[in-house]
């Protein structure tokens, strides 16, 4: 089970790193996502990892585990699907959360959420731990108002930008 576990996470890596190397989006792409549905998964992810923590319990992780790897894979992410039918307004209406930037987010999450179930499975736990404290971490400072991942991913994008310029 653990390698196909794994097997998994590498694809997921390897689709997380053709994310990131994309370099323009047309305008006719972009689509978005309410923020109270990223609010929601955002807290979803805080409270599983608390949850595990002080539970011991690791399989709990696999609820943001799964339901991010489903949005980064499928595009359904079933946190934001049941939110979804309890938004009072139209998802119009609300401040919108680029689809691209949450799905980078989202490999992240996805990524450390996969290391820190797998470390806790094998009973590494200071590994466990240290990739969970990252996640919550980020979770909670996303639901303060900073979004640790988007940085990131503004400065990819200006890496990427300034490199661009550089051979033209």
């Amino acid at each position: 089970m653990i390698s196909n576990f794994s097997i998994q996470i590498k694809v997921n890596i390897i689709k997380c790193i053709k994310q990131i190397r994309k370099v323009g989006i047309k305008m006719s792409q972009v689509l978005s996502i309410p923020r109270p549905l990223v609010r929601t998964n955002q807290w979803t992810i805080f409270l599983s990892v608390l949850l595990t923590w002080i539970t011991g319990q690791e399989w709990i992780l696999l609820i943001p585990l799964i339901a991010n790897l489903m949005g980064i894979l499928f595009k359904f992410n079933p946190i934001m699907k049941i939110a979804r039918v309890f938004l009072i307004k139209e998802g119009k209406s609300y401040i919108p959360e680029d689809v691209t930037q949450q799905k980078f987010n989202s490999c992240i999450a996805t990524f450390c959420l996969g290391g820190g179930f797998i470390s806790f499975l094998l009973g590494w736990e200071i590994a466990g731990y240290a990739f969970t404290v990252m996640v919550a971490a980020a979770s909670f400072i996303a639901i303060l108002g900073f979004c640790i991942g988007c940085f990131l991913f503004y400065q990819i994008k200006q890496f990427q930008y300034r490199r661009s310029i550089k051979h033209t």
